[in-house]
């Protein structure tokens, strides 16, 4: 085992006997090529960090077994974790804290190439600073890795709670605010990057927005993260594995930026002032015209700092799953503004259709159904604007 300065050990490969004489290895993932690794990751060579929802691995393999080692804490919310084999969802569990392998598939045919995708399902926790999950290795006997397929696009999703995937999966009615209701599946980032064949990642954190959170907190604004591999995810631990590390977006250059953010803004609107526990100063965002006039403001410094971290994408602002509200005038104008004021060719703003009392799912979020018609706009808006390619 190699330490690195994370303080996390990442096995190397080593070999084993195992009944019948075949040999057992141990990569990290990182040694392997072949493997994808999605998400937005730190710079390093240890074991690889989970941080946002939809963050995980993807490979082709063609042995008949094939198994994944874990480490995790977490204090509060536990990861959860779903598996895909071949296009098709066949597992999903909780991460125990501490080292674990979990076994992909087993006792299939040699030869045979299978696709595999791994994906983190729940958010990087912000409340909960001991929250992590690192992929330590792949443990295998027999069997090659395979060059995937170069994606047709990047994407990339900016949000909040709809875009972590609360309430993507659970029953309606529920209200519980824990991990099993996230889901990087029944999502719609990931409907619309499969219908077009693309790659795809998240930036999101439930109840955040623009200017403040649903309950009024100004700290609580997901584009001030944005610059970073995942800043908010909080504490020491993270920090150690690379959370508060520049971005480099040069790295995975995006083919288009989709914005989700503004519900939580309109939320609070409705709701208390938050009162800041350190100088009993209040925040409130309310629907006068000044503020309205600040939202649209912070909309167009979002679009802004995308446009400079991203030059050649496109950005869309896709907005109302959980309705319209005031925001969508808000967002409109904003969009409107910024694609004067940068002479932008290559902005657009796309309402997105609302979930109703059949297709809401847990904690009255929008629920798988409601995610496949926002996918089915977005992939229709998509393919109207992104090149061909494929």
């Amino acid at each position: 085992m190699v330490s690195y300065a994370c303080g996390h050990a990442c096995p190397q490969r080593f070999h084993h006997p195992t009944k019948g004489g075949i040999s057992v290895q141990t990569l990290s993932l990182r040694a392997l090529s072949q493997v994808r690794l999605l998400g937005r990751q730190p710079d390093g060579s240890g074991p690889v960090p989970l941080f946002y929802t939809a963050s995980g691995f993807e490979c082709i393999f063609t042995g008949s077994e094939l198994a994944l080692c874990i480490e995790a804490g977490f204090a509060l919310y536990e990861p959860w974790i779903s598996v895909e084999l071949n296009g098709a969802w066949i597992a999903r569990f909780p991460v125990q804290a501490g080292r674990s392998e979990v076994t992909l598939f087993r006792g299939m045919t040699p030869g045979v190439p299978k696709h595999i995708r791994v994906l983190k399902d729940v958010q990087a926790m912000h409340g909960d600073p001991d929250h992590y999950l690192l992929l330590t290795g792949l443990r295998f006997s027999g069997g090659d890795f395979l060059p995937l397929p170069e994606p047709a696009y990047r994407l990339e999703f900016v949000g909040d709670s709809i875009t972590s995937g609360e309430g993507a999966i659970g029953a309606a009615g529920e209200e519980d605010w824990v991990s099993p209701f996230f889901s990087a599946v029944n999502h719609y980032a990931q409907m619309t990057a499969d219908a077009l064949g693309a790659e795809w990642r998240i930036v999101s954190q439930s109840g955040w927005g623009l200017l403040s959170s649903w309950d009024n907190d100004p700290r609580c604004r997901v584009m001030a993260y944005y610059d970073t591999v995942c800043g908010l995810a909080d504490g020491p631990h993270n920090a150690a594995l690379g959370a508060q590390q520049p971005c480099r977006f040069d790295a995975w250059p995006a083919d288009a930026v989709i914005l989700n953010l503004g519900t939580n803004d309109n939320n609070a609107m409705e709701n208390p002032p938050w009162t800041d526990p350190a100088t009993g100063r209040q925040y409130a965002q309310r629907p006068t015209p000044e503020h309205l006039a600040a939202l649209e403001q912070s909309a167009v410094d979002a679009i802004k700092q995308v446009r400079a971290r991203n030059p050649q994408a496109w950005i869309l602002w896709a907005f109302g799953m959980l309705g319209a509200g005031r925001m969508d005038a808000v967002l409109r104008a904003a969009v409107s503004r910024a694609a004067a004021e940068m002479n932008d060719s290559r902005l657009c703003y796309l309402p997105l259709p609302a979930a109703t009392a059949g297709t809401l799912g847990a904690r009255r979020h929008p629920g798988v159904e409601c995610h496949r018609q926002a996918a089915q706009a977005l992939t229709t808006c998509l393919r109207s604007i992104l090149p061909p390619r494929g």
